[in-house]
């Protein structure tokens, strides 16, 4: 079986038209025609049926076709693969970024894929958790940094980066703000400023520690909720490196403290680019637990 005679068949299931197909493929009619008919030999069965105003695929022509665009993709994905590396052609990554992650804290990453790496060209995707996962396991995306608390699909891989606590967020003027710590049965009463990206599946959280937050504003910006806790509306549940206004005081979240985890995701199994391979191994290489140190002492 040869490469053009899947792309022949394949233009055919697009256009059930033998001659826009010869057409699109850019060769003889009836070089397409023989090519059909030899890949029929070797399936062992007719592939389409020709009538006049209802040319359309057998039931082996339907069973076959998504086996032969996995081979074309993966044909594809190879050539462009091996120019790359002949060319030394500058590579694009698009990075899938959860919008809730602080940069700050991914600039060792972003900065060592620069030094490491400089044919790699980064764009860098912000978005939600779920529609992360949900572009990862489409093929729209082949890398993203996200967290899900208590969510693990079995069909990604999970690289873990650091963790990060979750903080309760005052304004400065608040009884809470020169407290070192709030029990979390002790927030029950105050107002609760809702970030709508929030990682955690909430009403889960709240119920299982016997807790109702009432929300009384919500927005999906950083931003808005730290300005607002700033100027004393309510409180917000943020994550440490996130929380970058003057005018807020950070309260640690005891019983129980809420933490979650950044991970680097790719989808388990599939092939990825070197691009791919490379960001995983200087993600690797840094060391996250001493950033989370030093920053520890920044904020004593």
């Amino acid at each position: 079986m040869k490469t053009s005679q899947i792309d022949y068949f394949l233009a055919l299931c697009e256009d059930l038209n033998f001659t826009k197909a010869a057409e699109r493929c850019g060769v003889a009619q009836s070089t397409l025609t023989r090519a059909i008919k030899l890949l029929e030999k070797e399936f062992g069965g007719p592939l389409l049926r020709r009538e006049r105003a209802n040319t359309h695929l057998t039931e082996l022509g339907r069973m076959i076709r998504p086996y032969l665009l996995d081979v074309q993709k993966h044909t594809d994905y190879a050539m462009r693969r091996a120019r790359d590396l002949k060319d030394s052609q500058r590579v694009k990554l698009l990075l899938g970024v959860m919008c809730t992650i602080a940069p700050v804290r991914l600039m060792d990453l972003i900065a060592g894929v620069g030094a490491h790496q400089p044919l790699v060209e980064l764009e860098v995707l912000n978005s939600t958790a779920h529609d992360l996962e949900n572009r990862l396991q489409k093929g729209e995306l082949e890398i993203a940094i996200y967290c899900r608390p208590d969510h693990q699909s079995s069909r990604l891989h999970y690289v873990p980066l650091f963790r990060e606590r979750m903080m309760a967020v005052v304004s400065r003027q608040h009884p809470l703000a020169t407290q070192p710590f709030v029990r979390f049965r002790e927030l029950e009463n105050e107002r609760y400023l809702k970030r709508l990206n929030c990682e955690f599946d909430e009403s889960r959280a709240w119920e299982r520690n016997g807790v109702t937050w009432k929300a009384t504003h919500w927005s999906e910006r950083e931003d808005w909720i730290l300005e607002m806790c700033a100027a004393g509306i309510g409180f917000g549940f943020l994550p440490e490196y996130s929380i970058n206004h003057p005018g807020v005081a950070t309260v640690e979240i005891v019983q129980p403290e809420f933490w979650r985890e950044v991970n680097v995701v790719t989808v388990r199994g599939r092939e990825h680019s070197p691009a791919v391979g490379a960001f995983l191994r200087i993600a690797r290489s840094i060391p996250w637990s001493k950033q989370e140190v030093a920053r520890s002492g920044e904020a004593k």
